[in-house]
């Protein structure tokens, strides 16, 4: 751990990553060095490498009413953007990247090509009738890319949605907070986490599980298995 020391100092105070960059590093160290011990056989033994402390992973998401707020007060392209975002889960890049012919309104599925997505592969996108409408209301408006504004495709933000949110009274969120906002509203409304992680292109169980705790009621048939009722027997544990 201690040779890696320089490299963790300079990505941190030359570079100003944060520790999650660095972790990420590390973990392709610490499997290089596992495959040199437990199948190259070239190490004896593999050292230790401690993982940086990072913040816990933030989660902020918005209520309906707090959505329609924000939706009153955005600009025309802006609306069909925002209720895309909340209807599919997109990231703002695979949204504004978006081409007509990737998408089948009457099967209602688009797709997202390989490197266009977070991870780099492409996946399919099913349309419910909030994404369909968020499409249909650009219809026309440019024959390649689905959302534009003044006949031209959107690369990045604008202050537009920074204006927007500070008339709607809402603070600390981010455009990537609408997939937040998708996820909670799934997972509060019965999606389940296998489900939501297939519906999202994500890779890792992990990445859902933050989720969880907003549906606590979808335990109680497992916590009723061990509650005493009355007119039965005293299930008692057996040592």
């Amino acid at each position: 751990m201690a040779a890696l020391q320089p490299f963790i100092r300079d990505r941190k105070l030359t570079d100003g990553v944060s520790n999650a960059t660095v972790n990420r590093a590390l973990e392709i160290v610490r499997r290089i060095l596992n495959l040199a011990h437990q199948d190259w056989r070239w190490l004896n033994s593999v050292p230790r490498i401690r993982m940086l402390k990072e913040p816990r992973r933030r989660v902020r998401f918005l209520r309906r009413d707090e959505v329609d707020r924000l939706i009153a007060v955005l600009p025309r392209h802006m609306k069909a953007i925002v209720k895309f975002a909340l209807a599919t889960g997109c990231r703002a890049s695979e949204i504004l990247g978006l081409e007509w012919s990737r998408v089948d309104l009457a099967r209602k599925v688009a797709w997202l090509d390989h490197g266009t997505t977070k991870s780099g592969e492409g996946r399919g996108i099913p349309l419910n009738l909030d994404a369909l409408a968020a499409l249909e209301s650009t219809l026309g408006q440019h024959p390649r890319w689905c959302f534009t504004f003044a006949g031209r495709r959107i690369c990045k933000s604008s202050t537009a949605w920074d204006k927007a949110k500070k008339r709607a009274g809402i603070e600390d969120f981010r455009f990537h907070d609408l997939r937040h906002t998708w996820a909670s509203w799934h997972v509060q409304h019965g999606t389940s986490l296998p489900e939501l992680m297939e519906l999202g292109g994500r890779k890792s169980y992990e990445m859902v599980l933050r989720y969880a705790h907003l549906a606590p009621e979808k335990l109680s048939i497992a916590a009723g298995r061990i509650e005493r009722r009355p007119g039965k027997e005293d299930g008692s544990l057996q040592g």
